[in-house]
């Protein structure tokens, strides 16, 4: 678990609706399950349903403050691509953009799966994330109707 102090810096960002808080709680409890200290923050948009909602989730070792300074996310998650450019400037130098665009090639099986689909992706560079952590995570964040479909979707992208 030993990330020689570095602390992981993940912006996600999207539409209210798409699923971001639930994408943040994912990656939160799969970091948490992993042992890691996690910290989380969370910003509104003006709507709840289809405005600008953003969560920073940083975790490692020690994590004294839930905010990414701005371009220091070292992973940055996009829901949609209508937010890419309002959200370009968290990614430091060098990080990794995370977009729709990842997994166009695979089935969802509904829209309201790209919060998982897009963790699959990030579960990919976080390779100190066991996946048995991540399943535990989908199944804690989901309703038990929703587990068998999307833990499918998120093993079917990991292993991709």
């Amino acid at each position: 678990m030993n990330t020689n102090g570095k602390v992981t810096n993940v912006v996600i960002a999207g539409l209210g609706g798409q699923g971001v808080i639930s994408a943040s709680n994912i990656l939160c409890e799969a970091a948490f399950q992993t042992g890691f200290d996690v910290k989380k923050a969370e910003v509104h948009g003006m709507s709840q349903r289809g405005g600008s909602v953003t969560t920073d989730v940083r975790f490692g070792n020690t994590v004294l403050s839930p905010m990414v300074p701005r371009g220091e996310a070292d992973y940055l998650i996009v829901m949609t691509p209508e937010e890419i450019d309002r959200a370009r400037g968290e990614l430091k130098e060098g990080g990794v953009m995370i977009t729709p665009d990842n997994v166009e090639f695979f089935d969802l099986p509904s829209a309201r799966s790209m919060n998982v689909a897009l963790m699959a992706v990030l579960s990919k560079h976080l390779d100190t994330i066991p996946t048995d952590n991540w399943v535990h995570a989908i199944k804690s964040g989901l309703k038990e109707k929703l587990h068998d479909t999307n833990i499918a979707l998120f093993e079917t992208i990991r292993s991709a």
